[in-house]
């Protein structure tokens, strides 16, 4: 944070080998296998994705050093990392419905626990988590999981302080209060939480919660849910879900990314009361997600318009304009989140790749240090 800014990347844990993952998809598969498949869809598509440093395997300490190296030298200050707990069949690129593998505890984890808080270097870089509940939790699962990242993650030094509060970010607010049973229901939990925490003798909780879940919470607004939720922050993942795309298969990228400031200022309008985190997504191109022996229609997620033409000095372009954002709002602290390190398969990634090398990283150099 050498000029005051906050640079947050998001870090999608499925680069290495999994119990469940193996269980389900067959042993030694990893999400590296979908985009090594991956094949153009239109002319000009650059797939298959090629990482410029090879197929790593993201839980060995020794891959975490050379990309916290990469990140904090370019601008990067925190990975927020995507985290799982209690996994059933359904999920997006892992798990297949209709299977009979599921695991209670946390899922992706060994990228966290094994790679990055292994890592020689580790002091470097801060980290924090993006639960990523993608289904519901009863009551006595959600306990156990606060206990554990408590136990497990808060207690390090590196661990993210945002206004002197632990980050912990939720992405599907809809799909707490569901599994919980309801917004009271919810608003105790998450105190509970806060509580055990300061039991615990650490920093307060500092509770941000993803836009993409504030919006499914049918008849409240934002600031209503945040103030009912005692909600400190708001951030994004990804454009995707707020900035529909007029083209398919593919919308360029450059005429795409000119809406971003005006739905920042919408969504700082209706977080009224706590700060909101501008997001810069560097592209969006789940096509890998998709069999290469199925074709590539227009639907649901994965089949989804792609962004073309993404390339290093619009993404800068952004940069640019996330950082005038919270310097004209006096959004404290200055933080910015980035979509993402590594969504190789949705294609949001910083990592260097055979086109485009170091490029995107050392945009975010130029903008922020």
């Amino acid at each position: 944070m050498p000029n005051g800014y906050e640079i947050a990347a998001y870090y999608f844990p499925q680069w290495h080998l999994d119990p469940l993952n193996e269980a389900v998809k067959g042993k030694g598969w990893s999400e590296w296998e979908s985009l090594k498949n991956a094949i153009p869809r239109f002319p000009g598509h650059e797939q298959p994705k090629v990482p410029l440093w090879g197929y790593l395997d993201e839980a060995n300490p020794d891959v975490s050093q050379k990309q916290i190296d990469a990140a904090s030298n370019h601008g990067i200050d925190v990975f927020l990392y995507d985290w799982y707990w209690d996994m059933d069949p359904g999920f997006g690129g892992a798990l297949e419905s209709g299977t009979s593998q599921s695991q209670n505890g946390p899922f992706l984890q060994r990228a966290l626990e094994e790679g990055f808080m292994r890592a020689k270097n580790r002091d470097k870089i801060k980290f924090a988590l993006m639960w990523a509940n993608h289904q519901p939790i009863a009551r006595d699962r959600f306990d156990a999981m606060t206990d554990y990242i408590i136990e497990h993650y808060m207690r390090e030094e590196n661990y993210w302080l945002v206004n002197d509060g632990l980050y912990f970010s939720i992405y599907e607010l809809y799909t707490l209060i569901d599994g919980l049973g309801g917004l009271p229901e919810t608003r105790d939990a998450l105190d509970s939480f806060r509580k055990k925490v300061s039991s615990a003798g650490l920093p307060p909780l500092h509770v941000n919660i993803m836009e993409w879940g504030l919006k499914q919470v049918k008849g409240h607004g934002h600031a209503d849910l945040i103030s009912y939720f005692t909600a400190d922050s708001v951030t994004s993942y990804a454009w995707f879900h707020n900035l529909p795309m007029p083209g398919f298969p593919a919308t360029d990228y450059g005429e795409y990314s000119k809406a971003a400031p005006g739905l920042w200022d919408d969504l700082a309008q209706k977080c009224a009361g706590v700060p909101y985190y501008p997001n810069v997504s560097v592209g969006w191109d789940p096509s890998p997600r998709v069999s290469a022996h199925l074709p590539y229609v227009e639907g649901n997620y994965p089949y989804t318009a792609i962004l073309k033409d993404n390339r290093p000095e619009l993404f800068e372009d952004s940069l640019r304009e996330a950082k005038r954002f919270v310097d004209e709002n006096n959004v404290i602290p200055r933080a910015i989140t980035l979509y993402a390190w590594n969504e190789w398969t949705e294609g949001g990634y910083l990592e260097p790749d055979t086109i485009h090398g170091m490029k995107y990283l050392e945009a975010i150099k130029r903008v922020f240090k």
